[in-house]
């Protein structure tokens, strides 16, 4: 098939996603067109994946650039140029817009169906700010497929929006033969680590608390991977709490897969994780997650089992949880191999892209018909 993506190519977990799941369709032989502003993050250089970058004129009559409609224009040129059979749209607001403009800008011309994969904020943050409700329920009740990546997004979909278009839930996935566990971890200190955009929805900062409640009983350090508006108060409250010397700062990375399995534990104490994808990888990683109880990580987590969860703002009931594993070595491994397992069995890619392949071929065939 022969498929355009469009996601938001920043450090985040929509665009991680949208990246991820193009690399892995393109091994299965699938022809994939990006088309966003700048080159997603995780995306390789490989003869097989196109990348289309969207212009946007600056024009002093606009305050306010029309992303949305150079997007749309684009997504439009490329479809009919490569002759895409579908779009795959990431984050409803703007894209699921653009590829209804797209799709009506072609329909004299060929039929072009649209899927909207919803993943978070696009749902609980923009899309129910005033401004963006209407136009984010309409372009979702106007897209060929929606797909949610935990049962807990499409629950608060439906009942935020009154959303009556079938929603497929679709759970990120991870690749188990990249993400793995590492034969033997570097020597030294017990490691944490977390990685994130470093938004306040993240609650890094209580990263720092946890690590301060931790290295009151425990040795530990902590890796910080990632950037953000959170970054700068996050290295003055580990001067603030004298842990400053056991925190790395190690900013946006590529080699994730090559860091995570130098971790003893990850944490994600987020306000919000409509699935947790950081989890995810750290656990196919063998590295146990300590996270908050919040939106999709229940459907991935088992807390006791493959990790730990506690309530969002509960830092020293995560603190208690990390200081567990690091005093109990072998719950620390026990844990960490349910963690791996886990994973392989329930969110690898074997797994999970066939679902998305199951919804294009439902698409084109019912297009075709």
């Amino acid at each position: 098939m022969r498929i355009g993506i469009t996601c938001y190519p920043t450090y985040g977990g929509s665009g991680i996603v949208a990246t991820e799941l193009g690399l892995e369709l393109a091994n299965r032989g699938h022809q994939i067109h990006f088309i966003t502003y700048a080159n997603p993050i995780r995306l390789s250089d490989r003869p097989d994946i196109f990348y289309h970058e969207v212009e946007v004129m600056n024009y002093p009559l606009f305050q306010y650039p029309p992303y949305s409609l150079a997007l749309a224009s684009r997504m439009a040129e490329v479809a009919e140029q490569y002759s895409l059979d579908l779009l795959h749209v990431h984050y409803a607001i703007p894209h699921s817009v653009s590829a209804m403009l797209a799709r009506g800008m072609l329909s004299s011309k060929r039929r072009l169906p649209f899927v909207t994969t919803l993943h978070g904020t696009d749902i609980t943050l923009v899309g129910l700010d005033r401004s963006y409700f209407p136009i984010t329920r309409y372009s979702i009740e106007q897209s060929d497929a929606v797909t949610s990546i935990s049962e807990d997004l499409k629950r608060q979909t439906i009942e935020m929006f009154g959303i009556a278009k079938p929603i497929d839930v679709i759970h990120n996935f991870v690749n188990v033969a990249l993400y793995k566990p590492a034969a033997a971890r570097q020597p030294g200190c017990r490691r944490l680590i977390h990685v994130s955009n470093f938004r306040p929805v993240k609650r890094v900062l209580d990263c720092i608390r946890i690590l301060a409640a931790v290295r009151r009983e425990e040795e530990a350090e902590l890796w910080m991977v990632g950037d953000g508006p959170d970054r700068g108060a996050a290295e003055r409250l580990a001067q603030e709490l004298g842990v400053i010397d056991a925190v790395r700062f190690l900013g946006k990375r590529n080699d994730i897969p090559a860091l995570l399995p130098e971790a003893h534990v990850l944490l994600m104490p987020s306000d919000m994780e409509s699935f947790g994808l950081a989890a995810l990888e750290g656990m196919a990683s063998g590295v146990v997650p300590v996270a908050t109880r919040v939106g999709g990580v229940p459907e991935l987590i088992n807390n006791g089992v493959t990790g730990f969860t506690r309530e969002a703002g509960d830092v020293e009931g995560q603190a208690e949880c990390v200081i567990r594993l690091l005093s109990d070595s072998a719950l620390c491994g026990r844990m960490a191999q349910a963690a791996r397992r886990d994973a392989v069995e329930r969110f690898s890619t074997d797994l999970i892209i066939p679902r998305y392949e199951g919804v294009y071929r439902r698409l084109i065939s019912d297009f075709l018909a």
